[in-house]
């Protein structure tokens, strides 16, 4: 029964986080994004983050955060939530789900503990901005 069950790659959809001003906090933050590289539009999406990990030897877990989009356009971007400073000690995970046409698709993705640094940055496409890239 399950070799009959196929599940789709994600292919062009991945997530980046890019160091922003904020006026807000009057500093630079991280906004995650969700970029659309492919050639398909998507829609019914939804996004679930929470973080967790050890500080100080202590398990540590932060609430789930829920996003909903209707759709997206193909080769797109847009900026799903802030990572507040004191949960980039933590491992921060994203679950994407969404479809092309008929077809679900669903992927985390983690932005690893700590990994969030000017060293791991690289261009973001569609956003010729530098960002930590996760696929």
């Amino acid at each position: 029964m399950q070799k009959d069950i196929t599940i789709p790659e994600v292919k062009n959809v991945f997530m980046a986080a890019l160091p922003e001003w904020s006026d807000d906090f009057m500093d630079k933050v991280w906004n995650v994004y969700l970029i659309n590289d492919s050639d398909e539009d998507l829609h019914d999406i939804m996004v679930v983050s929470k973080a967790f990990g050890t500080i100080e030897g202590e398990m540590r877990k932060t609430s789930m955060l829920r996003h909903a989009l209707v759709e997206m356009p193909a080769v797109s971007a847009v900026k799903i939530e802030m990572i507040e400073k004191s949960v980039l000690a933590l491992n921060n995970e994203f679950m994407l789900t969404y479809f092309i046409g008929n077809t679900l698709y669903d992927k985390k993705y983690t932005f690893r503990a700590n990994s969030l640094t000017p060293d791991a940055m690289e261009e973001v496409p569609i956003l010729f901005k530098e960002g930590v890239i996760v696929r």
